[in-house]
């Protein structure tokens, strides 16, 4: 479940968490890039929860949720855009006087918590001119491209983040494969790492999961794949638009949430052009997913940005929101993803050529192959998906790194 985080990890009671909360001060400062991001905001919860004297030092971006309003102390560090890299050191260089600003806040510093390789730079100068000794927890969500990439400015940046590696505490990863596949065989990390899953929070249980067998497809439809969340890659989105034009008739595709690295004209004129690609606009992460799953047959987890390294490694928030609401995923096969659907035979994978194969899938699936496949999922027992003690684990082993301090 992690790695050599549990040679730290002595012991879990879970009456621990609470107590140490009363008894030491713990006060996390926790630097982000998107203070508005749906994962940004649960974890910060879960630290809250957990006890944590929460701080945040995050940057904006405009792409959605903008007049998010923050409930817990938080200092501004300005604006960065999603996926320009040269804005955003220039957005860090600016966001120096603000950290240098709170020095003497940072001094009470129990902990400080980086979520992607730019925060944790910034982290380690806030760490630097407070002249503190409080560990330092890293959060990689994706391997980003200027890290995989093979050029000189790729290499001199794993070089960067080898160096402030060493100053790090705990990784924290959301893919067993970016430690196997990046963490371990490029960098050459030794430290301790700890597995944390994209899973739903527990709080999902309230909604209910369907169960095995609950449901029949109505025959004669077209078959119904959602694709929703962050919708991101040129590649994968005119794949899509290709099979649309192919499968019309048969197949539906739906879209919900907000275009990342999606030409937006390209995106607007195929939704207007093709009746069976339809968008819903944003919606709300939590409170939407049971409404979204509900009318689709299909989750898309087909990620073609970076099929060298990234999409390769990750497993998608869609994973395990669409895995609780018993809609099988399609993937690409030997990709992590597409890896744990075979293990598990719980949804679709493909290979090369994708469309070919898609569009084979599609004109020759039965209604029996499908709901096979749909019970078998709905079977699976929903803590492969849901959330169980992974945060509170993560937050004891933390706990355990800070010093008690008097107040």
């Amino acid at each position: 479940m992690f790695g050599t985080a549990h040679e730290l990890l002595r012991e879990d009671v879970p009456g621990r968490a609470v107590a140490s909360a009363v008894r030491f001060k713990k006060k996390l400062f926790y630097f982000c890039s998107e203070v508005s991001d749906a994962t940004t905001l649960k974890r910060i919860q879960q630290f809250i929860d957990h006890g944590f004297d929460i701080t945040v030092f995050g940057f904006r971006r405009t792409r959605y949720n903008t007049g998010y309003e923050p409930a817990w102390p938080y200092v501004p560090l300005g604006l960065t855009v999603d996926g320009r890299y040269w804005h955003r050191l220039r957005a860090m260089a600016g966001a120096l006087p603000a950290i240098i600003a709170n020095r003497r806040r940072l001094k009470n510093a129990a902990l400080f918590y980086a979520r992607n390789l730019d925060q944790l730079m910034l982290a380690l100068f806030a760490r630097l001119i407070a002249m503190s000794r409080a560990p330092i927890v890293y959060e990689v969500l994706d391997i980003p491209p200027f890290l995989a990439g093979r050029g000189p400015g790729s290499m001199v940046l794993r070089w960067i983040e080898r160096l402030c590696l060493r100053g790090v505490r705990l990784l924290v990863l959301s893919s067993p494969a970016f430690h196997r596949q990046y963490y371990a065989a490029t960098q050459k990390y030794r430290g301790p790492w700890f597995l944390l899953e994209n899973k739903l929070h527990p709080s999902i249980a309230a909604v209910g999961r369907p169960a095995a067998g609950s449901e029949s497809r109505e025959k004669g439809r077209p078959w119904v794949v959602g694709y929703f969340g962050l919708i991101r890659g040129q590649g994968t989105f005119d794949l899509m638009t290709r099979l649309a034009e192919r499968l019309q008739g048969r197949v539906v595709f739906r879209f919900r949430g907000a275009l990342t690295t999606v030409d937006p004209a390209k995106f607007d004129i195929a939704i207007a052009r093709l009746p069976n690609m339809e968008f819903g606009g944003p919606y709300l992460p939590h409170q939407d997913l049971e409404a979204l799953y509900r009318d689709v047959d299909f989750a898309w987890a087909l990620d073609l940005e970076h099929t060298d390294h990234n999409s390769r490694w990750l497993m998608p928030c869609r994973f395990y929101e669409s895995g609780y609401f018993g809609v099988p995923c399609l993937a690409v096969r030997s990709f992590e993803v597409g890896s744990v659907l075979e293990r598990h035979h719980i949804g679709f994978t493909f290979e090369r050529p994708l469309e070919d194969q898609l569009v084979h899938f599609f004109e020759t699936l039965t209604v029996s192959d499908y709901e096979h496949i749909r019970a078998r999922l709905r079977a699976v027992p929903q803590e492969m998906f849901v959330a169980s003690d992974d945060a509170t684990r993560l937050c004891t082993l933390m706990e355990g790194f800070t010093r008690p301090q008097r107040g």
